[in-house]
């Protein structure tokens, strides 16, 4: 088992790849943790080292393909900094972004915290603490040279591939009277349109939300009122290049989009 020093090391290697745009083959095996529980404390060791603080929460891998793109067999929580975050129809930068895909979100802002308990969360108890629904777009990126290979205790260390997050205004439609499941939200790229569907998010965006709460409650943290959760992709991981610009048309629940340079 990692102890305390190791578990800092290993943050310290992955936070300086990040700041230099590198990527490494794997971490040392002295560093290197073993199981989801070791890779949660060096990410949780990530948030100390970032320059930012903490804006929310992502889910890697809510949806087969994105469980295929990074070959693991489930979920996985990582850490959205506020460092990290675009603001909607602006530009990121595909410096040092090997992963280059864009991925288009159900994302919901806590109206209340949800702290620790013996008991899970219940879909309904997660959603009666959501303030807002917003669109999204996630830039996901590793610093693993070959993240198919990492395997989960290690994508899990590399905060869950969280790379870059663009979120869209709340919507002013009801969406909690809304199926989110059947959603198909509209991504154009280079002109060519595409459609998600909302159960591609573990079968249902409002699932996996309390599935986010349930692993954060799982690991003695607390969801915080004023987090934003997104979700996962609600289509297979596309594939962006320097100059394109990424749009995700929610319908009613809004827009949102970012360029890259």
């Amino acid at each position: 088992m990692l102890d305390g020093d190791q578990i800092a090391a290993a943050a310290r290697v992955l936070v300086q790849h990040w700041r230099d745009g590198t990527k490494l083959d794997a971490l040392e095996p002295g560093l290197r943790p073993q199981s989801r529980t070791e890779g949660y404390a060096v990410q949780a060791a990530l948030e100390t080292l970032s320059r930012g603080t903490l804006f929310g929460w992502k889910i890697a891998a809510t949806s087969v393909s994105g469980q295929k793109h990074i070959n693991v067999t489930g979920p996985l929580a990582g850490r959205i900094m506020s460092d990290t975050v675009i603001a909607d129809g602006g530009t990121a930068s595909m410096k040092g972004n090997e992963m280059r895909v864009g991925e288009p979100e159900f994302a919901f802002r806590m109206g209340r915290d949800l702290p620790p308990r013996a008991t899970s969360y219940t879909v309904e108890e997660v959603l009666a603490a959501v303030d807002t629904f917003h669109p999204a777009i996630e830039i996901p990126d590793s610093r693993f040279a070959d993240f198919t290979r990492a395997g989960e205790a290690q994508l899990i260390a590399d905060n869950a591939c969280a790379h870059l997050f663009v979120l869209g205004a709340a919507t002013t439609a009801n969406w909690r009277a809304m199926d989110l499941v059947e959603e198909r939200p509209q991504i154009t790229l280079r002109g060519e349109r595409y459609v998600g569907h909302g159960r591609n998010v573990l079968g249902d965006p409002r699932a996996a939300l309390a599935w986010l709460a349930n692993e954060l409650r799982g690991l003695g943290l607390t969801l915080r009122a004023g987090q934003v959760v997104t979700t996962g992709t609600c289509h297979p991981p596309l594939p962006i290049q320097p100059g394109d610009h990424f749009a995700a048309d929610f319908g009613v629940l809004g827009k949102v989009s970012v360029g890259f340079a």
